[in-house]
């Protein structure tokens, strides 16, 4: 044999030794390292988790203030106006003389839904519940208020209605 045949073969066994130390050891080595920092990822997610949980508690405290503040409780957002209006009416001396189906309008993925209704009584009382509808409890916007001063023919007396169209998207 001469040199070059056994330069040959010595270069021929040292990849092929080089293959088998990949396959039986370097490639055991990099599987078990991409596990280890898979589980290291898995440990700080535990160990964050009674934070999360903290906060996510502290969210839902949080909305369920909000839907409380905004009297939006499980039931729908028409009977839900009809009880803020009623409220507000029998504390401030007012009377609802109509409340119509809402009218809804699909807009591509969003429905636009109006709420006609009618109040009858003074108009600071009727300015106040304009207010608080768009302002307290955040229905939605008054698109339309239009007072009308009329005769009850029985008694001789002037009252004030007011028709109102109150937008809502959702």
């Amino acid at each position: 044999m001469t040199n070059k045949n056994k330069n040959i073969l010595l270069v021929i066994g040292f990849v092929i030794i080089l293959v088998l130390c990949y396959k039986l050891a370097i490639s055991n080595t990099l599987a078990l390292k991409i596990q280890h920092n898979t589980l290291k990822q898995q440990d700080l997610l535990f160990k964050n988790a009674p934070k999360q949980l903290s906060l996510l508690k502290q969210k839902q405290n949080h909305y369920n203030g909000l839907l409380k503040k905004y009297q939006l409780d499980g039931s729908s957002l028409q009977n839900n106006l009809l009880k803020t209006i009623n409220t507000y009416a029998n504390a401030n001396n007012l009377k609802v003389v109509s409340f119509l189906e809402p009218h809804a309008i699909k807009n591509e993925d969003l429905v636009i839904k109006t709420y006609q209704f009618t109040v009858e009584g003074n108009y600071n009382a009727i300015l106040k519940l304009v207010h608080k509808l768009e302002q307290d409890t955040k229905f939605g916007e008054i698109k339309n208020l239009h007072f009308e001063k009329q005769k009850n023919f029985r008694t001789g007396k002037h009252y004030l209605q007011a028709k109102m169209v109150l937008k809502s998207f959702g």
